[in-house]
């Protein structure tokens, strides 16, 4: 694969040629930690390669800073938007604490994406997140997979100084209405 195929292809292309189980562990292994981001870019660079479909994962120049080791843990939480285990929901509610955005922000759209329930209210934090995509990103997981008493937590959010965000919060307590089959504002 190139550099410029689409995640869902490359992982598509990763599943065929090691087997979903094995890109499934991999990623599990890199975005808890179990594999760190300097052996990600050393003995474990084969399976990051195969999650990235690039040969130079970044664009870095050798050695890696290790200020862009977070970079493996996105990298790896996004393989779970295309192949999915059910054993990655404990991952991913760890990851939802991780020091990087980004990797927060895959877990709300992976918990949104899968209807991931059991996980929103670890994304609660993030509605004060600093970051607009992120807010709102939290605020679209807690319409998809959220529960009635969830939508007292995103409401406050419809003052947002992003618009990005108050039309997250609109479409999420809709979707939380219909989805509960019960009006929710």
């Amino acid at each position: 694969m190139t550099d410029r195929a689409a995640p869902r292809d490359v992982v598509r292309a990763a599943c065929a040629a090691h087997g979903e189980d094995a890109i499934v562990d991999w990623s599990k292994a890199f975005l808890s930690g179990e594999i760190s981001g300097e052996e990600a870019y050393g003995a474990a660079l084969p399976k990051l390669v195969a999650i990235t479909g690039a040969e130079n994962p970044g664009g870095w120049r050798a050695p890696v800073d290790p200020v862009n080791y977070y970079w493996v843990r996105v990298w790896a939480a996004r393989v779970f938007r295309y192949v999915w285990r059910d054993d990655v929901v404990d991952v991913l509610r760890d990851a939802a604490a991780d020091p990087a955005w980004r990797v927060r922000e895959h877990v709300a759209r992976i918990t949104a994406q899968r209807e991931l329930g059991e996980l929103v209210d670890a994304l609660l934090p993030m509605l004060d997140h600093e970051l607009p995509r992120v807010r709102a990103a939290a605020v679209r997981a807690v319409g998809a997979a959220g529960e009635y008493e969830h939508a007292e937590a995103i409401r406050p959010l419809a003052d947002d100084p992003d618009h990005t965000v108050r039309a997250a919060v609109e479409r999420a307590l809709a979707t939380l209405g219909q989805r509960l089959d019960r009006p929710v504002r």
